[in-house]
């Protein structure tokens, strides 16, 4: 077969660097309209309310009165709840299925695994709201405020539903995708590497400690960044079990909304003009939080490379 001639060879390297640069491009546009038509119509609120939009918790429609801070406030705790429950149940799964589980529980718990990933949310939703529900009113939140009552998370009465049902239904949502991440991570750490510390005499703790998660770190952490990016934006799930109610208390118990949850219940129901542009707003802040989420998160992993650069 006769070789290729260089001027076939430098065209096919220019046709190729021209599509993956304007793959590129297009990502960048597709997320500079996605935000230029959120501000667009958002716009009447913007002029209208200004930045106590962020800080009021008012939200009257039938008055016109708007604002964001308790949907700001559901979001973020019912997000921080998911990942303190869900990446260190994923971290522990993800190492007991590549050090410790024998190959053939590792290969069925893996497929399931998959399997959770794959059910859609609305489900997760409704089994939260006909079988986590009653279960936490009936022993969950009755335990906590019997035990833990002192404290304000646990106040109120177990009505089942509200921040903390919400967050651990997202807990459930992505613990999948973060343990198929991380037990990828792990399946990618060099036998050599661990034989080694086993050579000298290193525990199995202590491989995992020293050896296995500092050896992945950046890749843990990109499984985290990714089950957040997954938590933050999670609609129908919580819309079936955070109470959906503009209200912030510091109780788990209390039903409240998630700025998701509200577009979902009332984008439908929002005839009036700046109803309607608030309702847009709110994705805009949305919007805006995952931005600087992503921004702090590649911050801290450029801060940790340079760190464990150092250290090394």
């Amino acid at each position: 077969m006769p070789a290729a001639s260089p001027s076939a060879t430098s065209l096919g390297d220019r046709i190729f660097r021209w599509v993956t640069a304007i793959s590129a491009a297009l990502v960048l546009l597709i997320i500079g309209a996605i935000f230029v038509e959120l501000v667009r119509h958002s716009s009447l609120s913007l002029h209208r309310f200004g930045l106590d939009f962020l800080t009021s918790t008012r939200w009257n429609p039938a008055k016109g009165e708007f604002g964001a801070a308790s949907s700001i406030f559901g979001t973020l705790v019912s997000t921080a709840i998911a990942l303190a429950i869900a990446v260190p149940l994923s971290l522990v799964i993800a190492l007991f299925l590549v050090e410790l589980a024998p190959p053939w529980i590792s290969k069925v718990v893996g497929q399931a695994i998959e399997l959770l990933a794959a059910i859609p949310s609305i489900i997760y939703g409704m089994w939260g709201l006909f079988v986590l529900a009653p279960v936490m009113s009936e022993y969950v939140q009755p335990a906590l405020g019997r035990t833990l009552g002192s404290l304000p998370l646990f106040r109120g009465p177990p009505m089942g539903i509200g921040m903390g049902t919400a967050g651990l239904i997202i807990a459930l949502m992505i613990l999948p995708f973060i343990t198929a991440v991380m037990r990828d991570v792990f399946r990618m750490v060099p036998d050599v590497v661990k034989e080694s510390a086993y050579g000298m005499g290193a525990t199995t703790w202590e491989v995992t400690r020293q050896v296995t998660v500092p050896y992945g770190i950046h890749g843990l952490a990109g499984a985290v960044f990714l089950g957040l990016g997954r938590a933050i934006g999670e609609t129908m799930a919580v819309t079936f079990v955070i109470g959906n109610k503009h209200h912030i208390s510091a109780s788990l118990f209390s039903p409240g909304n998630s700025i998701a949850s509200t577009l979902a219940n009332e984008f439908t129901e929002a005839s009036e003009p700046l109803y309607r542009s608030a309702l847009v707003e709110l994705g805009l802040v949305l919007f805006g939080i995952t931005f600087l989420l992503q921004i702090g998160a590649h911050l801290w992993l450029r801060r940790l490379k340079k760190k464990m650069a150092v250290s090394t």
